[in-house]
Formats: C-alpha cells, sequence, structure tokens
C-alpha cells in the first residue's frame, strides 16, 4: 500500500527506528528522537544500496517519488545513484577550491618570492582591479575566451592600453597554471590576441609575430646571399643583441664550455657586463662561422669579407634583409622587437625576464645596480625556448 502524505505527517517516534515503505525501495526512516528521513534502498551490480534523498516534511512525499524515479533513471543507464551524487559532490568541492581567483593566488604565492616588491604589487592590483569583480568567483575551468574579452574591454574602454597587454598575460599565465595542476583545459588568453587597439612608437621597423615564418621560411629558401650573412642574421634573431654588439663580437667573449657569450661593458650601451646565454642552436651556428673564418688572423665572429682584420659592415645585414624582400620592415635593430613581443605574447615569459635579457636597466634607483646575471636560470630557459620555438615555426612555414 503507498503511504499517504497525511500518513507521514502523522507518524510519531517510537522507542525504535522504524519505516514506513513507500513500494519500489522508498521508504519513510523514522527515528527515535523524531525524524523522518526518506531513503531509497536499490540494487546495482548485485549489490544493495542505500540513496539518502533528504528529511520529511522539506522533502514532500511528491518530492521524494520524484527523486526516487530519476535515482531509477540513471540505474536503467547503468550509473550507481549514490555514485553519480559522491562524484557531483567532489566536483562542487574542487570548483569550490578552483575559482579563478582561488587558482590565481595560488599560482601568484607560487612566483611571488621571484619578483621585485614592485611587479608582485602591481600584478595582485592588476587582477584585484580588473579581473577579480568580473569572474573571480567562478571556476577557472568555466571561463571561456568572450568572459576574458569582456574584462579587457573594460580596461580598453579607459584607454589603458598597456595594462590591457599585461593583465591578458597574467592571466594566460594563470590559466596554463590551471592546466598543469588540473583545474582547467584549455588557456583562452592566446585566442585573444590582435583583439585590442594598440599604441605602438615603432623607432625601428620591425615586422610582427604572425610574419615571422615568411621572415624563416626567406631565410632557409635564399640560395644567393653568402652563408656568412644567414649566419648573422640567425644569430641576431637567437640572441637579439644590439646590431653592433653582433658585428663586434669577438672569439674572446664565446665560452663554449658554459654555452656563454659575455659581451664587455666597454660595448654595451649600458656601459654593464652582460651575459648572453647560448641556445644550441646559437651555438651551432657560431661553431659553423668558427669552421669558415677560424684561419683569419681577425678576433672578430664575423669578420668583413675584403678587409677579415676588421668586422662586418653595419650595412650587411640591414641589405641582406632588403634583398630578402623585407624592405621598410624589418632592420638589424628589429630583431630585438620581434624577439621581445613574440616571447611575451607566444612564450608568455615575464617583462622583467625579457628585459634583462635585452640588457634594458631598470628605471629609478635599481637602474644604477644593474646586475649582469639578473634572471639568469630563467634567462638560459627562455633563451632555448625562443630557438625551440624559431626552429618549430620554421618547420610550418616550409
Amino acid at each position: 500500500m503507498k503511504l499517504s502524505d497525511f500518513v507521514c505527517k502523522k507518524s510519531t517516534p517510537e522507542t525504535k527506528p522504524y519505516k514506513l515503505f513507500d513500494g519500489g525501495g522508498l521508504y519513510l526512516h523514522i527515528t527515535p528522537k523524531g525524524g523522518k528521513l526518506w531513503r531509497l534502498r536499490y540494487r546495482y551490480n548485485n549489490k544493495e544500496k542505500l540513496l539518502a534523498l533528504g528529511s520529511y516534511p522539506l522533502i514532500s512525499l511528491s518530492e521524494a517519488r520524484k527523486k526516487a524515479f530519476e535515482a531509477k533513471e540513471q540505474l536503467e543507464q547503468n550509473v550507481d545513484p549514490l555514485a553519480s551524487r559522491q562524484e557531483a559532490k567532489r566536483k562542487a568541492v574542487l570548483e569550490a577550491v578552483s575559482t579563478f581567483k582561488a587558482v590565481a593566488l595560488e599560482w601568484y604565492e607560487l612566483h611571488a618570492h621571484e619578483w621585485s616588491k614592485k611587479h608582485a604589487e602591481n600584478v595582485l592590483i592588476r587582477l584585484e582591479n580588473n579581473i577579480f569583480p568580473h569572474f573571480g568567483n567562478r571556476p577557472i575551468s568555466t571561463l571561456e575566451a568572450p568572459d576574458l574579452l569582456l574584462a579587457l574591454k573594460k580596461i580598453e574602454q579607459r584607454d589603458a592600453l598597456y595594462t590591457v597587454g599585461r593583465v591578458r598575460q597574467i592571466c594566460g599565465q594563470i590559466f596554463r597554471y590551471g592546466i598543469q595542476t588540473g583545474k582547467c583545459k584549455h588557456n583562452p588568453a592566446p585566442h585573444l590576441y590582435g583583439a585590442f587597439k594598440t599604441r605602438k612608437t615603432k623607432h625601428f621597423d620591425a615586422i610582427e609575430p604572425h610574419e615571422l615564418p615568411e621572415l624563416l621560411k626567406a631565410i632557409a629558401d635564399d640560395t644567393k646571399l653568402y652563408p656568412r650573412t644567414i649566419r648573422a642574421i640567425r644569430l641576431s634573431l637567437l640572441t637579439f643583441v644590439r646590431p653592433n654588439e653582433l658585428r663586434e663580437a669577438v672569439w674572446s667573449e664565446i665560452n663554449f664550455e658554459r654555452n656563454e657569450w659575455r659581451i664587455p661593458a666597454v660595448r654595451m650601451k649600458s656601459r654593464k657586463d652582460h651575459i648572453v646565454p647560448l641556445s644550441t642552436q646559437a651555438v651551432s651556428i657560431l661553431k659553423e662561422q668558427q669552421q669558415e673564418t677560424g684561419h683569419y688572423n681577425t678576433p672578430y665572429i664575423f669578420p668583413g669579407f675584403f678587409q677579415p682584420r676588421k668586422h662586418m659592415s653595419d650595412n650587411t645585414v640591414r641589405v641582406a634583409l632588403h634583398n630578402l624582400g623585407f624592405r621598410n620592415r624589418m632592420t638589424p635593430h628589429g630583431f630585438r622587437a620581434l624577439a621581445r613581443t613574440t616571447i611575451r605574447e607566444e612564450l608568455e615569459y615575464e617583462p622583467d625576464v625579457i628585459e634583462a635579457q635585452l640588457a634594458h636597466k631598470p628605471s629609478g634607483p635599481l637602474g644604477a645596480a644593474y646586475d649582469r646575471s639578473k634572471f639568469i636560470k630563467q634567462r638560459v630557459r627562455m633563451m632555448q625556448d625562443w630557438a625551440d620555438y624559431l626552429d618549430r615555426v620554421c618547420i610550418k612555414s616550409g
């Protein structure tokens, strides 16, 4: 006989717990203390199980029947209702600790000690002012490119165009950390490249990152330029030193044992010694160059073609770029801007690391204390990542 709401309501506690059955495994469990608890008994994989459906009268008889019916529908699909509920609870708990804000703060704590105090403060302020109010409390796994786009467009409306780029980069690193820790599956930040206005002053002609495959293909396909010139172009791209720093480079500055190029202060714009970590690709180019010119009576890595005791002309690489089809599009100095933008956007390295490798002194009082080895471990990794990235782009462009 089926239960009625009247029977459920009038049932009273006894000295021992007892059950009021509704049929199909559903019953109301009455406790000695007066509790009225809905339960569903069912079998799954030949094992008897018990599913709690809530308490009466918070869950009415009709609602309990509905929940029991939904559980039986799951059984029809060979899904264990109890296991399904436990998984839902697990996901809810995981999402509670996997909000964008929670993941962002976890990422921040992991890296803040690597940054200057000012940079750490700026990262947190940018998140608190621009991102957390929009979707900080949402699970990071639910966020898509339009969510981030909407938040960044708010910054763009303030004409804070530099901040747009910085916040997008920060969010990209947080999403990447979320992927690494299993809290989300994709990073929407890179998909927003080119979605915002820019304010860029170009002092030297430089191609944009999306034009890099065209340049690499032109270099790989050329058969007219001297191999020495091609090596100078490739090494400029790999190391992004200033043109004069490359042209005037001497073999005594190269340490093949450490895969390191140390440019003395006298040759640096900053008047400070500078370390250039050499990727395996850069070392290979230097060894090729050594095989060609090592017998010359000259200290220069790239000697002049007609006067080997002097270094390569300042127009050699510039004219070569023109001949490759990049007149008014790319200059030797443009490799620096190209590398800076691409490494930041595609490899997502911190600007401080990139600027250190570019030998740009920090502004303010820190400038006087410029350290040639600052971020050196990150720079070593970055230079190899950059060289590997160029190889991948070159393969795709071919």
